[in-house]
């Protein structure tokens, strides 16, 4: 930690500041009032050092063989990630992918329900009966992920659909897809279908470059994802993906007139995986010029970078919040490495959907 953390956390032990007064500080900025979009930065930014130091916990118990499963990392996709979960509100619908570990984080989903997941800790949102990606709390909103890519478009289509017979309002939809799943007859028949309804669907689609091993070029001829939108009569918004402000932007705007009655919202993020499919991948493949170019950018250290530049936090403070991060983490792997795991012979195996399983009951 440290020295001006350290005196600012002595100071509130003391009495010497407000609660109100320390989160000012603590943000970087002197006390007074706080500009909306650099709180909603701020918090954001947090969110992906929080995901990004999960996802390296995790990556460290999978090389220690204490995970049973593949684990892949959101590297190089927080900014993109993090600003879909922010953007949504409680009772909107999100279905993330594997590498939305930020954007689930700000959705709402504590670091509990992953470690358990990966852990196979029965008491995890899955009971430990599903691999660890596939975990969901529906009641809230999340959406457990269809490892099919693109699967899931139709299924926060129905979601939307059902709240519209229901005449529940003002619900928008997330789902989130690599570029490689834009070539799924799934995502062209749910995209039709969402832009025939007129559905508040937002579907950001994280262009990484690379479906699994396949270069873009082997995707896709058209020049731009964006132009499936305009031929599905959806609208479209391009942004950097390793820019965290433009990402929180364009991801508010595309809420906003989705949820204003503007029909589907059609988000295309470049940028660059950084790291490989997975935990086993080597991620050989990936041409050395794309991890040399402004794709290959590390979305966490430009936006460390811009905060600090802007004047909003400064390095003690980001000190601060990344030990907390840490702590938090380690925490929670330290508790459920405590919890015993599922007993074959006290488990009913059956599906989730009977009443003793069923989302509610304990």
């Amino acid at each position: 930690m440290g020295g001006l953390a350290k005196e600012i956390l002595q100071g509130a032990a003391r009495g010497g500041y407000s609660q109100g007064m320390l989160q000012t500080v603590l943000q970087g900025g002197a006390v007074g009032e706080v500009s909306p979009f650099r709180d909603t930065y701020l918090k954001a930014f947090r969110f992906m050092l929080l995901a990004r130091i999960l996802d390296e916990k995790f990556a460290s118990l999978y090389r220690a063989a204490k995970i049973h499963g593949g684990v892949f990392l959101g590297r190089g996709q927080e900014a993109l990630s993090v600003s879909v979960g922010y953007s949504l509100r409680p009772g909107d619908v999100f279905a993330p992918l594997i590498r939305d570990a930020a954007g689930r984080l700000a959705f709402g989903e504590p670091v509990l329900d992953s470690v358990r997941t990966y852990l196979g800790s029965p008491l995890g949102p899955m009971r430990a009966r599903d691999g660890n990606v596939h975990r969901g709390r529906p009641e809230a909103g999340l959406l457990p992920m269809i490892s099919h890519l693109g699967a899931m478009i139709s299924v926060v289509n129905g979601v939307l659909l059902a709240r519209r017979l229901k005449q529940i309002p003002g619900s928008v939809g997330a789902a989130c897809v690599g570029e490689g799943a834009t070539s799924t007859g799934s995502f062209h028949e749910a995209l039709n279908q969402a832009a025939v309804e007129k559905l508040p669907l937002v579907l950001v689609v994280a262009n990484n470059q690379y479906a699994y091993s396949t270069p873009t070029a082997r995707q896709f001829a058209c020049d731009s994802l964006l132009d499936r939108a305009q031929g599905y009569g959806v609208e479209g918004h391009a942004v950097d993906g390793t820019d965290l402000e433009g990402c929180l932007k364009v991801l508010e705007l595309a809420v906003a007139r989705a949820r204003a009655g503007n029909g589907p919202q059609l988000i295309e993020a470049s940028l660059l995986r950084l790291c490989g499919h997975g935990e086993h991948d080597t991620a050989e493949y990936v041409d050395a010029k794309l991890k040399a170019s402004s794709l290959g950018r590390d979305c966490l250290k430009i936006a460390e970078q811009s905060a600090l530049h802007q004047g909003w936090t400064n390095s003690e403070t980001i000190a601060v919040w990344r030990a907390e991060a840490v702590q938090k983490v380690e925490d929670a792997v330290a508790m459920v490495q405590r919890e015993a795991g599922p007993d074959p012979f006290e488990e009913s195996w059956q599906a989730l959907s009977t009443r003793d399983l069923s989302e509610g009951n304990e």
